[in-house]
């Protein structure tokens, strides 16, 4: 009899400590949520070959989580810790490899480094 009590307070307690990490992980994900911010601006290209140079441009900065760049609107959404990057970081970043963006004109030499198909008209 006692043994069982024994087990059972055992089990009790189990319990309760993986419910208290459970509350304690689901805390955690929420501050990780609510430090994410999104942000979008147009970046110009033209094809499916822009659109991949100027996620991966995005992405490859440290605190980027998502880029996606349309090539309809020449809108590119992103998502980010805006403690570890900012908005203008990733504009530079994306004009870095030759395209510009609402705040960031790409370098002529950036530009002129693109594929033919990639040269978008500049203002």
């Amino acid at each position: 009899m006692r043994k069982n009590i024994l087990t059972i307070a055992l089990m009790i307690g189990s319990f309760a400590t993986v419910s208290v990490q459970a509350q304690d992980d689901k805390s955690k994900s929420q501050e990780v949520t609510q430090a994410v911010k999104s942000t979008t601006f147009e970046a110009s290209g033209k094809c499916g070959m822009c659109k991949k140079r100027i996620e991966n441009a995005a992405l490859g900065l440290e605190g980027v989580q998502s880029a996606s760049w349309d090539v309809e609107s020449k809108v590119l959404a992103v998502k980010y810790d805006p403690a570890t990057v900012t908005e203008a970081d990733i504009q530079k970043q994306v004009a870095g490899v030759g395209h510009d963006t609402e705040q960031v004109k790409a370098t002529d030499e950036a530009y002129s480094s693109l594929p033919g198909c990639c040269k978008y008209e500049r203002n």
